[in-house]
């Protein structure tokens, strides 16, 4: 079975149509995007604050579905749900272990594909 990629390049190859520049720009927006969402999901379940958490979503949500990041979509919704109906409880705790691995998972997908950044070793 052939697992889907977190993020679908051939999207940003369709958008960027062959031009570099270009691609190494939105390639790294979508790096910085993923890297501040994983930030800021932290932030809010450490705070016990949904807030943070519902303003990154809405930050991010067009850039999930644009490159078909399905899999970090789909966790985030399922977040969404269990903290508008339970709170910061075990349940969450358990989606907040899949969210991070999902996002890290996109975060290293597209690392190598960027140009512009230092080593943050």
């Amino acid at each position: 079975m052939q697992q889907t990629p977190p993020v679908s390049f051939d999207k940003i190859e369709e958008m960027t149509e062959g031009d570099a520049e270009f691609k190494a720009e939105l390639v790294s927006a979508i790096y910085f995007s993923l890297q501040e969402l994983r930030d800021k999901y932290i932030e809010g379940a450490e705070n016990q604050d949904q807030v943070i958490i519902q303003e990154i979503r809405h930050k991010v949500k067009p850039s999930l579905a644009l490159f078909d990041m399905t899999l970090l979509s789909e966790i985030i919704l399922d977040g969404k749900e269990i903290i508008e109906e339970q709170g910061f409880n075990e349940a969450f705790m358990v989606h907040f272990d899949k969210f991070l691995d999902a996002v890290q998972d996109a975060i290293d997908y597209v690392r190598p594909h960027v140009t512009d950044i230092e080593d943050e070793a």
